[in-house]
């Protein structure tokens, strides 16, 4: 039997499987009065399908960890205790369910103030509850968005405040994953990769210094994150930019990711979920199926820390195969379990193995 329906430890935690939803923004909370950034029926539903259907693990989309972290007006966000239980909706859901509940905390950034992207996602004014961006440098996130307002070091002590009071309110809703990200040209990307890092402090220049936030937010949160339970980062391994020899543009490297890799373990990291790009709208990436894996590989293999991959895996063979040759230690879902909720089951049947369902779901799959 596959890998993929065995379960896995991670400090105190078991996850039942190795079949795990991606955090995937559904731009469906409310943006003004007293639910903002309160998840409203939609995740309930959307999320509690991916229960059913078998995942073993699903991350709650980019939560923002302040007003002004979101991406859109429209996101979830958890900047206030009040807004605790409206996340213990979910946690409860997917508990009963059998799958762990897990959230990923964000801010946005340079990349924050747009609308949704099915009308476009083009930057938002005030009048349309935009919010003035900020970012490491005034650089704008592409063509046609705001230059953003760039951070003080006052500025950014308060966003690692944030980011600690986020994973606090979390886990007291009954979270039991946390995951940074750190990838897609979100802040903390921002603050990595050279081509939006111009700073001249020592928050800018030299890896160290360009590393040097990510890993404020990263002991922030483990220090109020509970012991037991483990801490994820997603990464983007890659902008595409210094691989492209036909791209003069210097960006953030897999080389550099397999070197952050090896601190952020040190750091109390459990495991990184490997993606890439986002930081440039116009990098050129060489997309196909499984594309992302050999990031994901190279981690594991160089920094000696679990990892999950993500990207274009579509079939539960191909998923088998990259936990076979040792290439991940989970799969994480995002547009195919958009497609197919019941994936995880599929895989079983496709499989021979097992996955702990509701008998709701077992009747459409009997053995």
């Amino acid at each position: 039997m596959s890998t993929l329906f065995e379960p896995y430890q991670l400090r105190s935690l078991t996850i039942p499987n190795r079949m795990w939803m991606a955090p995937m923004d559904q731009y469906s909370a409310a943006p003004e009065g007293p639910t903002t950034g309160l998840p409203a029926d939609w995740h309930l539903a959307h999320q509690g399908a991916r229960a059913a259907g078998g995942a073993g693990l699903i991350l709650t989309e980019g939560t923002g960890v302040s007003p002004a972290g979101r991406t859109t007006p429209f996101d979830l966000g958890i900047w206030t205790d009040e807004q605790i239980p409206g996340f213990q909706r979910i946690t409860g859901l997917l508990t009963s369910l059998g799958t762990v509940p897990g959230i990923q905390l964000s801010h946005s950034g340079r990349k924050g103030s747009t609308d949704r992207q099915w009308l476009g996602g083009e930057p938002l004014g005030p009048e349309r509850g935009g919010w003035q961006v900020v970012g490491p440098s005034a650089i704008a996130a592409g063509e046609g968005h705001p230059v953003p307002a760039a951070l003080t070091h006052t500025d950014i002590d308060q966003i690692v405040g944030q980011f600690a009071a986020a994973a606090r309110r979390v886990a007291a809703a009954g979270y039991k994953v946390v995951e940074l990200l750190a990838g897609h040209g979100y802040l903390i990307h921002q603050f990595l990769s050279p081509h939006s890092n111009h700073r001249t402090d020592d928050y800018g220049g030299s890896f160290e210094n360009r590393t040097r936030f990510a890993l404020r937010v990263v002991d922030a949160v483990r220090a109020v994150w509970p012991d037991g339970l483990p801490l994820f980062v997603r990464v983007s391994a890659t902008d595409w930019l210094t691989e492209n020899p036909e791209d003069v543009r210097e960006g953030w490297t897999v080389d550099d990711t397999v070197r952050l890799a090896r601190v952020l373990k040190e750091h109390g990291v459990d495991l990184l979920n490997v993606s890439s790009g986002g930081l440039v709208p116009d990098a050129k990436i060489a997309v196909g199926p499984g594309y992302q894996v050999p990031f994901a590989a190279r981690l594991r293999a160089e920094a000696g820390i679990p990892v999950a991959a993500v990207g274009m895996i579509t079939e539960p063979e191909q998923a088998a195969k990259i936990l076979a040759d040792s290439e991940a230690d989970a799969i994480l879902m995002g547009r195919e379990l958009l497609r197919r909720p019941s994936w995880p089951l599929d895989a079983a049947k496709a499989l021979g193995g097992e996955v702990r369902v509701p008998p709701q779901y077992r009747r459409a799959y009997p053995r």
